[in-house]
């Protein structure tokens, strides 16, 4: 079986995996626990395949996790999947949308951000609040 392109629906405890072959055709569809969904899905996929997710810092942090094993991986927008899926919204029709449209050549993806660059975003966040308080407020003279 080879996959192409694999698109995954991210819930709490149960993630749901939709894959396509050279010919658009499903062959992969499966309810994976998050325990054992990543080594389920590199045992599965090979390196040219490619791994879709609705864009969320969760989906981020899976990204960077399988940025790390060498996969190629395309976060959407959730306000572009929404309007394509195809009937009852569930978890597998979500992973099947996101699936079919990582291959619309029109689609626009989120970048993969760094964990640093959120990070540094709170620090510096903490340390303008930190600065703004220690400011020596205006007191009034007692005339």
């Amino acid at each position: 079986m080879k996959l192409m392109s694999v698109g995954v629906d991210l819930a709490k405890n149960v993630f749901q995996v939709h894959g396509v072959d050279r010919n658009e055709k499903p062959v992969w569809r499966r309810r994976l626990s998050r325990k054992k969904w990543l080594d389920m899905l590199l045992e599965t996929v090979g390196l040219g395949c490619e791994i879709g997710m609705e864009a969320s810092s969760g989906a981020r942090h899976w990204a960077r996790q399988l940025q790390a094993q060498g996969l190629t991986v395309k976060l959407i927008a959730l306000q572009f999947v929404k309007p394509y899926v195809k009937s009852n919204e569930n978890d597998a029709n979500d992973a099947e949308t996101v699936c079919e449209e990582m291959s619309r050549p029109n689609m626009r993806f989120v970048a993969v951000k760094a964990s640093s660059n959120r990070i540094f975003r709170r620090f510096t966040a903490f340390a303008q609040s930190c600065s703004a308080s220690a400011r020596p407020r205006a007191t009034r003279s007692v005339a």
